[in-house]
């Protein structure tokens, strides 16, 4: 505001214009499970706190090595063995109230708020972590816990608060049949679900364990987060992770049938069914397969697609923090105007990386009555569309006689 009264001269600063709004980040994989403690040095040792691992070697010096009946240590060998990404760490694993690694229960896993430290644990100290690292994780993960149902629950509710996807595994030992039939109301296995931010995965893998020299069967889940964080940032995450080589693994639990051209193959039986799994064919390699999370069948909204619902989060996001910079200025057509430009100059950013087909921002004065103006309330319209991946190529060939007057020409 400037002086009442002056005899001279004054600059002052307008705050008006476009604002960059950045991206948030998304190579982050959510990990909750058990550690083993006893191989930790005592002052590293964390029990339902959100930690923070960058590489391979923070993983052992914070979490110890794969060790039998251990989650953590397995997982995280399993994520940074696909190449990229940071992962975020819960263990519930606690000496003081569990005597050995069996006692923890999926109440554990699921976590809720600890009436006498105030603190969450579980997979609700995910909420935290905004708050202490400027980011969420964008992929849940509970390898083995998240066989029963009530963990898969559990994590569906913190995806949706989050907007981040879960992905959850057959118990060891499912067939083929019963992962289909899993997904029906008399099926026996935790595939009963429809969300856009549940993924099932199918079947376990088989890795070489050094220690035993021999193959161990882990969870299908863990390699696929990898895959997910590796993939962003390789090509971004509004590429599907549909496709994409495995490392680490010599083998899956049950060889499935795996033709491109064969719609009763296993792999397309269960695509179909909305369970992304494993192609494995004539060199091929192992590669993930399935673009669908468990929305589909049952909704066909394009954001059934695992990379679109993830690119949606991510624009979401994006925006709505970067408004931060906005809140609580004066409306006016200025204010109106910077905002729609930080939004349009962002959706332009994301259609030059190819993140987007097409969208646009823009304010509707049919949606800004002057009452809702007058409580201080703004209305814009996001319209976008995120490149759906080809899922299906059809070829129409024709065999044309008439081709034949070519001959002799």
């Amino acid at each position: 505001m400037p002086a009442s009264f002056l005899h001279g001269v004054e600059t002052i600063e307008i705050e008006k214009g476009a604002r960059t709004i950045k991206t948030v980040k998304t190579a982050v994989v959510g990990l909750v499970g058990t550690a083993p403690l006893e191989d930790v040095d005592a002052d590293l040792r964390t029990i339902n706190e959100p930690t923070l691992i960058l590489n391979e070697i923070d993983a052992v010096k914070y979490f110890g090595s794969p060790k039998n009946g251990y989650t953590i240590p397995q997982a995280l060998q399993a994520i940074f063995d696909q190449g990229a990404g940071v992962v975020i760490v819960v263990n519930v694993f606690d000496p003081t109230r569990h005597e050995s690694v069996t006692d923890v229960k999926k109440a554990d896993i699921i976590g809720g708020v600890n009436a006498i430290t105030g603190k969450r644990t579980g997979m609700k100290a995910f909420e935290d972590c905004y708050s202490l690292f400027g980011y969420f994780p964008k992929t849940i993960i509970a390898p083995v816990y998240c066989e029963d149902t009530a963990v898969v629950a559990g994590m569906k509710t913190i995806c949706d608060k989050i907007r981040a996807i879960g992905l959850v595994d057959a118990p060891v030992g499912t067939t083929v049949q019963e992962a289909i039939t899993g997904r029906g109301t008399q099926g026996t296995i935790n595939f009963n679900i429809a969300s856009d931010r549940i993924v099932l995965c199918y079947p376990h893998l088989k890795v070489y364990d050094s220690t035993t020299d021999s193959n161990i069967l882990e969870p299908y889940s863990q390699r696929l987060a990898g895959v997910i964080a590796a993939k962003d940032i390789d090509k971004g995450y509004h590429w599907s992770p549909s496709n994409t080589t495995i490392n680490g693994i010599v083998g899956v639990e049950k060889q499935l049938t795996s033709m491109i051209n064969d719609p009763s193959s296993e792999v397309n039986t269960l695509n179909e069914a909305g369970v992304v799994t494993v192609f494995n064919s004539y060199g091929s390699g192992f590669r993930t397969w399935g673009n669908r999370s468990s929305a589909y069948p049952s909704s066909t909204h394009v954001t059934n697609f695992i990379n679109i619902r993830r690119t949606a989060d991510i624009l979401h996001e994006s925006v709505e923090y970067s408004m931060l910079q906005f809140i609580d200025f004066p409306i006016d057509d200025g204010l109106i105007d910077s905002i729609n430009e930080s939004v349009n100059a962002f959706i332009r950013t994301l259609i030059g990386r190819g993140a987007l087909i097409d969208g646009k921002c823009s304010y509707n004065p049919d949606k800004n009555p002057v009452t809702e103006i007058a409580n201080g309330h703004l209305v814009f319209d996001v319209e976008f569309m995120p490149p759906t991946p080809a899922e299906r190529i059809t070829f129409e060939s024709f065999i044309d006689i008439e081709l034949l007057k070519s001959l002799g020409g």
